[in-house]
């Protein structure tokens, strides 16, 4: 008989933290503050939610689990800003982790492709040697470790290139962009994963269930993304397929030709093995998955 869940989702207002709101079911109860009502920055919040997470959990008889959904995510801003995004990416998942293992609460932590530096030729793996390029690629990397070093019950979770139906997202961006410009240039030398987050969040959700039911991985870092790679050129492309418009419409670039503050992986594709070796279901091509999000509106 499946276990009944009690999950606790700090981020809850971001297009991640909606998705796995919109996950509660009679076995699902799920708590998703946005950073209104908590702040994984304050001490004493994190500690509150964790406890009342734990006692909710106890007088329902549930399993209580915190899927960690808060991030400091301006990619760009972090490089003039990273105490701010080290506060929010590397302190706060410290605290979050330290008050669930006082209060044994298994913790599944969100994190990026940007913790590798983008420099390899094949799937990264959880094992491969990190090498952050950019301050929030930094301060996610520390926030791993400091999960990873509580000595909660924690895994990690890597995933890329999200978008969803809530939040500034590429394919929002790209959507709008169509409407207003005749062309669109857009780079053509940086691959990844592009990742839907109600299949991310379905599947943290999964390894939620498995973790609650004492069933968690041995690994304690995994990959989760759709499957599959693109650049980000013949990602717009896709979304004009979708909006059908002619996806002639866009044009490749360079790197170079668009500089940003913040380094850009040029590679950062995360491969799915571990999230498969560990029973867990696979998420759909990405290509699939584009389209299930178009259908879906």
């Amino acid at each position: 008989m499946p276990v009944r869940l009690t999950v606790l989702v700090p981020g809850g207002s971001g297009q991640l933290g909606r998705d796995l709101a919109a996950l509660a079911s009679p076995s699902v109860d799920v708590v998703a503050p946005g950073s209104a009502g908590l702040d994984v920055t304050l001490t004493g919040q994190v500690l509150a939610s964790v406890g009342a997470l734990a006692d909710r959990a106890r007088e329902t008889g549930s399993a209580p689990v915190v899927i960690n959904a808060a991030a400091y995510t301006a990619v760009d801003a972090a490089e003039t800003d990273e105490e701010r995004a080290f506060a929010v990416n590397a302190d706060g998942p410290r605290v979050l982790a330290a008050a669930c293992a006082a209060r044994r609460v298994p913790l599944i932590h969100v994190s990026t492709d940007y913790v590798f530096p983008g420099d390899a030729f094949r799937p990264y793996e959880p094992s491969d040697e990190l090498g952050p390029r950019s301050a929030y690629g930094r301060t996610k990397a520390a926030g791993e470790d400091a999960v990873l070093g509580s000595g909660a019950s924690s895994w990690v979770v890597r995933t890329s290139w999200l978008y969803g139906k809530s939040g500034a997202n590429f394919v929002k961006t790209i959507a709008r962009l169509e409407s207003s410009r005749e062309m669109l240039s857009v780079v053509d030398d940086q691959v990844g994963g592009p990742t839907w987050t109600f299949d991310l969040a379905s599947g943290l959700m999964d390894l939620a269930s498995r973790v609650a039911a004492g069933d968690g991985p041995a690994r304690r870092v995994l990959h989760c993304t759709n499957t599959g790679s693109v650049t980000w050129c013949g990602f717009a492309r896709a979304i004009f397929t979708h909006l059908g418009a002619d996806p002639a419409r866009v044009k490749p670039c360079t790197t170079a030709e668009f500089p940003r503050p913040a380094a850009r992986p040029a590679y950062s594709v995360l491969s799915p093995a571990s999230w498969c070796e560990a029973g867990l279901t696979p998420l759909r091509p990405w290509d699939e998955a584009l389209a299930a999000y178009f259908a879906a509106e």
